[in-house]
């Protein structure tokens, strides 16, 4: 391998390590419910505003990479996430977490539809799958610290910055700022896009195939899930264990420490073994977690269920798009776009979830993420071929 394509692999991880931002917005929006004394609904805006954003500008970002090109999107995006993790150094208002949030959810948008493919460019479409959910055990990487970042800025305030828990919005700067400056200045080459690119309405027109439509439909499921239990981990915790929040914090780690460990794990099951059949294994473990979390009441089937669904849901994502992403080589930029737009799902999921819990407790939010798991299920027909 040559030289520069090790720095730029490595320059890319840290992107994707980036991307992993977007997650402290479950734990952030739970300080921000204790802070300001909101309700669940409300407290759920936030990750719901967060993923809005996906829906408005996937794909307009996929077109974006076809004029600027993939790398310049990415650097773009960095440079989006940088903004949205300066501001709340300022305050926690609502209207600047309003504000933070929904810049991070832009910024995120623009990187996670950008970064995938640039993956295949510098790696190739070879073991595609592969290499995207080893992108996403490093993307897990920052999710499972920002719940202990938080924590430990809760409980050992810093006075001269009297930041508490938004302590790792200014260590996540640093590395925003760090990646940015690395992926400026290494050299990636990418092949020119060949023929008239495509207009907006064409690139919705790509949901008229069904691999795409239906892969589109399983990555709305999977971050659904993955938003729903990053949020309500804890507050089942604090229900039914009377935690407080600074202790049921850990199940969000918890959640983010097995979905790194299924990722890490899953670059390589996913050599070794058919997509179809790790992708089964996966689900059958989310159906054990919710059960677990909609009967449990007991700390040990808690935390087993959030781990099992911390693994289970680690590599839907990286097969749903991978299997879309092949599926029309030509069109990669465009599905990306279509692909990332259905992270919308992590707006739905949170405001459902939000209404249910509110209603009838958390089970109710729990009901709202298996409806989730269902669907994935019958998306195991459409892995025969791989």
């Amino acid at each position: 391998m040559a030289k520069t394509n090790k720095v730029a692999i490595i320059s890319i991880m840290l992107c994707f390590f980036c991307m992993g931002f977007v997650d402290l917005v479950g734990i952030a929006s739970n300080y921000v419910k204790a802070d300001l004394n909101l309700s669940d609904k409300w407290a759920n805006v936030f990750p719901s505003l967060v993923f809005f954003w996906f829906l408005i500008f996937s794909i307009p970002t996929g077109m974006l990479m076809n004029k600027i090109g993939r790398k310049k999107t990415v650097l773009l995006s960095l440079v989006v996430t940088v903004l949205s993790l300066i501001i709340p150094l300022f305050g926690n208002s609502f209207g600047i977490m309003l504000v933070a949030f929904s810049l991070l959810g832009i910024g995120n948008a623009l990187m996670q539809t950008s970064l995938n493919p640039l993956v295949a460019t510098v790696l190739g479409d070879g073991n595609l799958s592969s290499s995207l959910t080893f992108g996403q055990f490093v993307k897990a990487i920052a999710s499972f610290s920002a719940p202990y970042l938080a924590s430990w800025g809760a409980l050992a305030v810093i006075p001269s910055l009297g930041l508490n828990w938004r302590v790792l919005f200014a260590i996540f700067l640093v590395v925003g700022i760090l990646s940015t400056l690395l992926l400026l200045v290494t050299p990636i080459h990418e092949a020119k896009i060949e023929g008239k690119p495509s207009t907006f309405v064409e690139c919705f027109k790509l949901l008229k195939t069904p691999i795409v439509l239906l892969s589109f439909l399983g990555i709305m499921c999977h971050v659904g899930i993955d938003v729903g239990t990053n949020t309500t981990a804890p507050k089942i915790l604090m229900e039914r264990l009377g935690m407080t929040l600074n202790e049921a914090a850990f199940a969000t780690s918890l959640y983010f420490i097995f979905r790194t460990i299924g990722c890490l794990t899953g670059s390589f099951f996913l050599r070794v073994l058919k997509d179809r059949t790790f992708f089964i294994i996966s689900v059958i473990m989310m159906v054990l977690a919710m059960c677990g979390l909609f009967f449990g009441t007991d700390k040990l089937v808690l935390y087993t269920s959030i781990a099992l669904v911390g693994y289970g849901n680690s590599n839907i994502f990286s097969i749903c798009f991978a299997k879309a992403l092949t599926s029309m080589p030509q069109k990669q930029n465009e599905v990306s776009g279509l692909m990332i737009m259905g992270l919308f799902g992590g707006t739905i999921f949170p405001l459902l979830m939000g209404f249910a819990s509110d209603a009838v407790g958390q089970a109710g939010a729990v009901a709202v993420m298996a409806v989730g798991v269902v669907y994935l299920l019958t998306y195991i027909k459409q892995l025969k071929t791989t």
